[in-house]
């Protein structure tokens, strides 16, 4: 089972707007983390009460709410009633096989986008969702378990480095939203540096693990390239929103960010491309194989097949043969073959045959 689908039927027959969380459980609790912060304040906080980050709504600083843990749907929807959420976007979130994508509301912005992990020990591709919400001085951040993705950007905001401190709450939407995409190249030269590894197995030893491991490098790539693919369309459409959570200082900054998004597509594309083409340099190499092998073999018989005619020949017994009766014509006859075989090698060689 596929794991687009693998979930899929827990919310079958279910009306719109179920909250049914569609992944497995990865953390034991869900753990609220705050971080409430301004030019010259800064406040941290966590919890397992859901309530705890209620006030964080209305305070004059900008807010950065985490949520870490999913499975406990009923104070996922007991935060999204307090902050004025549609049902729709909730079950969004806890779906978490949901197709990246933005929604633009009256008074908040919905972000959905996928998370890349490459494991180098299993060279398998690992993909967490992770949904954003963008409100008028807050930025909820909905993610399966806790990510040490964002740990420079806490870092940046704690030591108020850069901008971030005196910006708004759409500048650390921005931010979450460019480390995410920078993670991907990271992955994505990973990967790349795995495909050049098997290419150049393809070229010394091909044997049918590599065309395996091929095949299954394949279907990630493929299955990346479903969760990065949306990504352009939903950076295209937060850039050219008119909503008021999103300011004038910010556009050349989502710009850059759809620029980072092309260069992370195209990186896709080129190791779908070579993976493709891997496909036929394995088939080319497995029949060069052959074809050598073919040749020796080839070579070999020739070679055998003059000296095989004189001893059949020799090997008659007729009675009338006065070859057999000279006394050295054994030694001729092991001399001529001699030559003949040195001398077709000598030929095969000068032809570059061999």
């Amino acid at each position: 089972m596929s794991r687009s689908t693998r979930y899929t039927k827990k919310k079958f027959g279910l009306p719109p707007g179920s909250l049914v969380f569609t992944g497995r459980k990865k953390t034991e609790q869900l753990q609220i983390s705050v971080m409430d912060y301004g030019p010259e304040q800064l406040e941290e906080s966590q919890s397992r009460d859901i309530t705890s980050c209620f006030p964080f709504r209305d305070t004059s600083a900008t807010s950065w709410i985490t949520i870490t843990g999913l499975h406990e749907t009923e104070k996922i929807d007991a935060l999204a009633k307090h902050f004025g959420i549609h049902p729709l976007i909730s079950e969004d979130i806890l779906n978490i096989h949901q197709r990246p994508k933005v929604e633009v509301f009256d008074d908040y912005i919905f972000i959905t986008l996928k998370i890349l992990d490459f494991e180098k020990d299993t060279r398998h591709v690992g993909i967490d969702q992770v949904s954003l919400i963008l409100g008028s001085g807050y930025v909820l951040l909905f993610q399966e378990q806790q990510e040490s993705l964002f740990e420079p950007l806490r870092k940046r905001i704690r030591e108020s480095k850069g901008r971030i401190r005196k910006m708004n709450s759409d500048y650390l939407l921005y931010a979450i939203l460019d480390i995410i995409v920078d993670h991907y190249f990271v992955n994505l030269e990973q990967i790349s540096g795995h495909i050049e590894t098997i290419e150049k197995q393809l070229m010394t030893e091909p044997d049918p693990k590599t065309l395996n491991e091929i095949y299954r490098l394949k279907r990630e790539v493929l299955f990346l390239r479903k969760s990065v693919w949306p990504l352009r369309e939903a950076i295209s459409r937060l850039e050219k929103s008119e909503s008021p959570l999103m300011t004038e200082k910010i556009t050349p900054y989502l710009r850059d960010l759809y620029d980072h998004t092309i260069q992370a597509i195209d990186s896709v594309e080129t190791n779908r491309d070579l993976l493709s083409g891997m496909l036929d340099l394995y088939l080319s190499s497995v029949s060069n194989r052959m074809n050598q092998v073919m040749k020796m073999l080839t070579i070999i018989a020739t070679i055998f097949i003059p000296l095989t005619f004189i001893v059949g020949i020799y090997g008659m017994n007729f009675e009338n043969m006065p070859e057999l009766e000279w006394r050295y014509a054994y030694f001729v006859v092991l001399g001529f073959m001699f030559t003949i075989a040195v001398g077709m090698l000598a030929w095969f060689r000068r032809k570059g045959w061999m």
